[in-house]
């Protein structure tokens, strides 16, 4: 087994891989068109090196598709990142990181929230609209939040994403919960 297997840095080597093939342009002509070399596209692909935005950036460019698909690894029921835990991209030339937690699919439109709760009772949500998704940053406290038997226990700074089609429940683990709720409608 490849040690970076299932390691963010992976999933980046195989979204370009992916994209690179699907384009239909060797490493070469890639490394190339984004100007960079084709060693270092060679290790990015291989799941080597420490690749930087400004790198990603020219590839996602090359490739005419979004930076987010190059990074965003792929899409489960319950999405949960914990707070340190997402895909950091260093700048090259400037104290910079970019973490991105979810990237909006194209024709979907998203309504920004920002929700309080005190320990108790659990806020039960019906479905919403089909292909609503909801995108949740602990801002204070700890929640238990998520669809019906799969609930995540979330603290602060966690991001967790869930299908908002679906029954779901938000509940305040501890005094002064608070969170930024984005819910995504295709």
């Amino acid at each position: 087994m490849n040690r970076t297997e299932g390691t963010p840095l992976a999933a980046i080597a195989s979204a370009v891989r992916r994209e690179r093939t699907r384009r239909e342009l060797s490493l070469g002509e890639l490394a190339r068109r984004a100007g960079i070399a084709k060693s270092t596209l060679s290790q990015l692909e291989a799941g080597a090196g420490n690749p930087s935005v400004e790198t990603l950036w020219a590839i996602a460019v090359v490739l005419d598709v979004p930076f987010s698909r190059l990074v965003d690894p792929p899409a489960r029921t319950v999405r949960v990142v914990r707070a340190g835990e997402g895909v950091v991209i260093p700048s090259e030339h400037s104290p910079f990181t970019g973490t991105l937690l979810a990237a909006c699919p194209p024709g979907a439109r998203r309504d920004l929230h920002v929700i309080t709760a005190e320990p108790g009772p659990a806020r039960t949500a019906h479905a919403h609209i089909p292909g609503t998704t909801e995108h949740m940053v602990v801002t204070a406290g700890r929640w238990l939040a998520g669809p019906e038997g799969e609930e995540v226990e979330l603290g602060l700074g966690d991001y967790a994403c869930f299908p908002g089609d679906r029954p779901h429940a938000y509940q305040a683990l501890e005094p002064g919960t608070a969170a930024v709720l984005v819910m995504e409608y295709v």
